[in-house]
């Protein structure tokens, strides 16, 4: 028993050395600021794989950890190791970025200064010439239209064509409606006239043969002659 309790104490030292003499990733010294755009474009794109291989690391000590007897303080120190890897990436990545921001300030702040300088020269050299004689006056031309307002114009011309075009062809239709209206009382008129005339020849006609069948009613009729007088 007693030699079992000792075997067991001295796997459990020996994995605590183990654990122990794994180095720790630390936050290591300050690194210098960069001094141009593409070393903190370099650096920052070094954070990045960095970062990935932080990643792949703290997973491989997780499986380890889950193979040793002290698995919690394992666990424990491999967060903190990840924790202290990813904080000095972190550091680098701030210091990229706050160089590149100051590149950018600088480059506006550099930019606004020449234009001033170039506004103030202008206006030195203006002040520096003689006033230009003036001008003679000449008419401005009228002003054109703009185009939503020739369009416009355009449009409503349009609309009043349209409307003359369309008071033209009823006026036209109205003069046809007349025209076939008196074509058609003219022709009303012939018909009533031929059919007066018809009934008046009839009626001639009617009386002519009364009369006529009148006059053979009332003549006598003839007597015939007894034989032999």
């Amino acid at each position: 028993m007693k030699l079992m309790a000792f075997s067991a104490a001295l796997c459990a030292g020996l994995l605590l050395a183990g654990c122990a003499n794994e180095p720790v990733v630390a936050a290591g010294p300050t690194m210098p600021p960069p001094t141009s755009v593409a070393e903190a474009d370099q650096r920052l794109a070094a954070v990045t794989r960095e970062r990935a291989a932080i990643e792949a690391r703290f997973v491989e000590r997780e499986r380890v950890c889950y193979q040793k007897f002290f698995v919690t303080r394992c666990l424990d120190d491999a967060k903190e190791r990840h924790r202290t890897a990813l904080a000095a990436q972190h550091a680098i990545e701030v210091d990229a970025e706050r160089f590149k921001r100051q590149v950018r300030v600088d480059e506006r702040d550099r930019a606004l200064a020449e234009a001033d300088a170039r506004y103030r020269a202008d206006e030195a050299r203006l002040a520096a010439q003689p006033p230009a004689p003036p001008r003679a006056v000449t008419e401005a031309p009228p002003p054109r239209p703009s185009p939503v307002t020739e369009r416009v114009a355009q449009h409503e011309a349009k609309i009043k064509q349209e409307q003359q075009k369309e008071a033209a062809d009823a006026a036209r239709r109205a003069a046809n409606v007349r025209a076939y209206e008196e074509r058609k009382k003219e022709s009303d008129e012939r018909q009533r006239r031929v059919r007066e005339r018809l009934e008046e020849k009839r009626a001639k006609e009617a009386k002519a043969k009364g009369e006529k069948a009148d006059a053979l009613r009332q003549a006598p009729q003839q007597q015939p002659a007894p034989n032999g007088q």
